[in-house]
């Protein structure tokens, strides 16, 4: 494919994920892209620092020619060449998301023709994206479910606003990507509550596990607290569900005048949402998921030439976000793939099948 295509960012979610994603599928199938409208309904529209820096790392790791990255901009054409791997260097800048821009470059290595470490400067935990450990424990496994080797480090927490941190991720690659069904979460194993503090109190952190732990009914010694040192003050609960097949993370930040007892409830509140029904896959996960997946069975269709040999991929999970609606649609018309979603009686749980 070396097709040019126009993706207008404003519709569907109209946010900075349509940017990421767009640069991911680019680079995985070589096709250039045009966005127009980039973020046009959010009150600060157009590219922000955060996401230029998934655009610099896109084009770092891609070689590609790129207009339009500046902050503000409207408009953006981003041109690869070829994806290569071996070390990369990226620093946001600000508290903008470390995992995000890793998220964005992340699936194009996974078949890169080597090895590529990235070292990522910027938020690690962030109220609008996904913190470093749910990368670890969520996503990076059901990467490493498709075949390739993939790790990441915490090597220094980033609150906002000054962010700070950094995180690394070694990526061994392989050729091949093998899509997977995720059907159900499988037995039980454990389950932990952690809250970390950066220059604040530690009680903060002891309240927020302990109400966690007595409003879910968990043992104190499943609740664990870190004070860690940061550029910016910073609070962080969560609690980690591990099952056979996958984990779990329900995350709550603490802000300024929110009692500490109301952001462990946030987590409380998403736990019994989660524990309310029976699909695998949480409503974070599945946006998230569904591009590797579908690379996946995408790279598979063209690997076989065979309509019959062709595999598929189908997990289960709740409602489905707005972010997720915007990902399907855009993986549709991007690789030309089906995707399926099929829902119970209820509403309340989703079979997504890709291919």
């Amino acid at each position: 494919m070396s097709d040019r295509v126009v993706i207008d960012g404003a519709e569907g979610e109209g946010g900075g994920q349509i940017v990421r994603s767009s640069l991911t599928l680019s680079l995985v199938t070589g096709r250039p892209i045009s966005l127009r409208n980039i973020r046009a309904r959010r009150n600060n529209p157009g590219l922000q620092r955060q996401h230029l820096a998934a655009v610099k790392a896109a084009a770092a790791i891609g070689d590609a020619d790129v207009r339009g990255a500046d902050v503000g901009s409207s408009s953006l054409d981003f041109t690869p060449r070829v994806v290569r791997g071996g070390d990369h260097t990226f620093e946001i800048g600000t508290a903008g998301s470390t995992t995000l821009v890793a998220q964005t470059v992340i699936p194009a290595l996974l078949t890169a023709p080597e090895p590529s470490t990235l070292r990522i400067e910027g938020g690690t935990h962030n109220p609008l994206a996904p913190p470093f450990e749910f990368l670890d424990a969520c996503y990076l496994p059901l990467l490493r479910r498709l075949g390739p080797r993939v790790s990441a480090k915490l090597v220094k927490h980033g609150f906002f606003p000054r962010g700070g941190g950094r995180i690394e991720v070694r990526i061994d690659p392989t050729e091949e990507l093998r899509p997977f069904d995720l059907l159900e979460r499988g037995a039980p194993r454990t389950s932990e509550v952690k809250a970390i503090v950066a220059g604040l109190p530690r009680h903060i952190a002891d309240r927020e596990v302990r109400t966690v732990c007595e409003e879910l009914g968990w043992p104190p010694l499943s609740a664990l607290v870190e004070e860690a040192r940061a550029p910016s003050k910073g609070n962080v609960v969560w609690a980690r569900l591990d099952f056979e097949n996958l984990s779990e993370l329900c995350v709550a930040f603490g802000r300024l005048g929110v009692p500490t007892e109301e952001v462990a409830r946030e987590v409380v509140a998403q736990v019994l949402r989660y524990q309310s029904h029976s699909a695998p896959v949480g409503e974070h996960l599945a946006d998230q998921i569904l591009l590797p997946l579908g690379l996946a069975v995408w790279r598979n269709g063209r690997q076989s030439g065979d309509d019959q040999a062709k595999a598929t991929a189908t997990f289960r999970t709740g409602p489905l976000s707005d972010h997720t609606r915007t990902h399907i649609e855009l993986l549709r018309s991007f690789l030309e793939i089906a995707i399926q979603v099929e829902g119970d009686h209820t509403g309340e749980e989703i079979a997504i099948r890709i291919g």
